[in-house]
């Protein structure tokens, strides 16, 4: 018998795959992904056409560590992760981005990381 964990992680692989299919990223326009884990939230834009990484943040980056003690809940601490995510696209010269939710579903600690990052300027 599966687990109810297996079983929803089976799900958003399955809605990540559909999703994958539409969004794509490009060195003007690169792909945000956020990712969740019960504790931490990671962000990355990726430039899909040369498979890279072109920057990342997330809840264990030193630099944000300052901020996100100070935060209340997991949701304060994801928009921090935006707009710092966001504050490092702008140094790079990148306006518009492509989000990717992963498959995770448009609410909570996901938006939270979309919202941190259009305040910090970035355009989806």
């Amino acid at each position: 018998m599966r687990s109810k964990s297996n079983i929803k992680k089976t799900a958003r692989l399955r809605k990540k795959k559909h999703i994958n299919k539409v969004v794509s990223g490009t060195a003007e326009r690169p792909r945000l992904v956020v990712f969740k884990s019960l504790k931490h939230i990671y962000a990355q834009l990726v430039d899909d056409v040369s498979q890279k990484t072109i920057t990342g943040m997330s809840s264990l980056s030193k630099e944000v560590q300052d901020e996100i003690k100070s935060s209340k809940s997991k949701l304060d601490m994801a928009k921090i992760i935006g707009k710092s995510i966001g504050k490092k696209a702008q140094e790079l010269k990148i306006e518009r981005v492509v989000f990717d939710r992963n498959g995770y579903l448009y609410h909570g600690r996901v938006k939270a990381v979309a919202d941190g990052a259009r305040e910090a300027g970035l355009k989806f």
